[in-house]
């Protein structure tokens, strides 16, 4: 059987080589092995961390190395991130665990010859700790944070350096665990009870009536409670923006872009099941998901059809609501997903247009008086508020309304609002609303 560093090893070499999704990978090699819980916590420790901090491990390396890390093979380079990650930023491993772990590691995979090398860089790094660039600016919150500066540079225009420090070092350390109480099944004290039961840390969620924080997530599919179907995973930026739609009980609900299903679960939720929701996407395995989640819950208003969200369905019925929840560049999930940091500018200026596509298709559905929702899980002015200010630009018949009033703006006063990890404790979100005016 495979020690926890060796399948932490396997995952990120796996991730480095063929740019694997670390939850993919992770989960991969979960399954295949047999390893304990205080184990498999350790592995997906040390695989999200070492993956999100590489920007950061990379710094301390190169002030170690004469070569480049382009140089080094593979293997080498995916041991000396493991063991930096360790004694930089695992308190409770000893160091002298982290580097003779990290020796072997090379030894057992091929590259005996690095041995020597991988010792003397790891105690380098042990003895001189930290290091960071000498000047504050871009380059030095890109080492810090392990953002590429590009992207430092974007929150920086777009929401001042401030707010790109706060955005960028919510980034780290992964995120909590918070679930939706199904509402048509049970009551969210009912649930805490039974959490509480099975030894499942967690507190009523202080955004939402209906919400519960988990203080450690262990594997949800092994409570009964899921099972029950009692409650379902939703991050407290997904559940506003579902209370921002506002569904009423008998209305008809499009969610354009809606696999896995989370926020038709929530409106149905909303809609006390009654009403209809056609939820869309356009693979049709992902619609198995949503199909799946909502026996598990019990929602029977739900029905899945296979579309492309940018080119017109003439079966569609015209919608009190519409959910537009479009593709993006998720740059408001990278403490869930790290490798997203590694994108490039240029992936991202593909996506506006592909968006602002699928809000003027979707828009054909809605009835006058009808509320459409366009949201995002980007931090991203260029696919949020500058794709809604298009649209109205363009469409006189619509107007906008303000959604969550409630809720703190981080400087305009807008009628959208844009959910900063650092401010609202949620994953990075744009949520807006349009009507489409009666008089039209």
């Amino acid at each position: 059987m495979k020690s926890p560093r060796q399948s932490a090893f396997d995952i990120l070499l796996k991730i480095h080589k063929d740019s694997a999704y670390s939850n993919l990978a992770l989960d991969a090699e979960l399954d295949a092995q047999n390893l304990s819980s205080v184990d498999k916590a350790f592995v997906s420790a040390l695989v999200y961390g070492t993956v999100e901090r590489i920007i950061t491990l990379d710094y301390q390396l190169e002030q170690c190395l004469t070569q480049p890390l382009s140089k080094l093979k593979a293997q080498v380079l995916t041991a000396l991130r493991m063991g930096a990650y360790q004694l930089l930023f695992m308190d409770k491993i000893p160091p002298s665990a982290a580097v003779n772990e990290s020796v072997k590691l090379v030894k057992n995979n091929g590259c005996s010859f690095a041995s020597g090398l991988v010792n003397a860089v790891l105690r380098k790094i042990d003895k001189q700790g930290l290091v960071l660039p000498d000047k504050k600016g871009l380059y030095y919150y890109s080492i810090k944070y392990s953002c590429p500066k590009w992207l430092i540079k974007l929150w920086k225009d777009a929401y001042g350096e401030e707010n790109a420090v706060g955005i960028a070092k919510a980034s780290l350390g992964g995120a909590e665990t918070v679930l939706r109480v199904n509402t048509l099944k049970t009551t969210r004290d009912e649930l805490v009870e039974a959490l509480l039961s099975q030894n499942v840390n967690c507190r009523k969620a202080d955004f939402d009536e209906n919400a519960i924080i988990l203080e450690k997530a262990g594997s949800l599919k092994k409570l009964s409670a899921y099972d029950d179907g009692l409650f379902h995973v939703q991050d407290t930026a997904s559940q506003l923006c579902c209370r921002a739609l506002n569904a009423k009980a008998g209305e008809t609900v499009l969610d354009i872009c809606s696999a896995p299903g989370g926020k038709s679960f929530t409106t149905a939720q909303y809609m006390k099941n009654q009403g209809k929701i056609i939820a869309c996407d356009i693979y049709e395995g992902r619609l198995n998901l949503i199909k799946s989640g909502a026996e598990r819950l019990g929602i029977s208003v739900i029905d899945t059809v296979s579309n492309d969200g940018s080119l017109h369905n003439s079966t569609f019925p015209s919608a009190d609501k519409i959910l537009c929840d479009v593709p993006c560049a998720g740059l408001g999930v990278i403490r869930r997903k790290p490798e997203i940091r590694f994108k490039n500018g240029a992936e991202v200026d593909k996506l506006p247009e592909i968006q602002y596509s699928i809000l003027k298709v979707s828009a054909d559905y809605l009835k006058k008086g009808g509320v459409l929702v366009y949201s995002t899980c980007s931090l991203n002015p260029a696919e949020n508020e500058e794709i809604i200010m298009r649209f109205l630009s363009e469409n006189s018949d619509f107007e906008s309304v303000r959604v969550l009033p409630e809720l703190q703006r981080f400087g305009e006063d807008t009628d959208w609002i844009t959910l900063m990890p650092h401010i609202h404790n949620s994953d990075g979100f744009f949520v807006s609303a349009i009507r489409r005016r009666i008089d039209s």
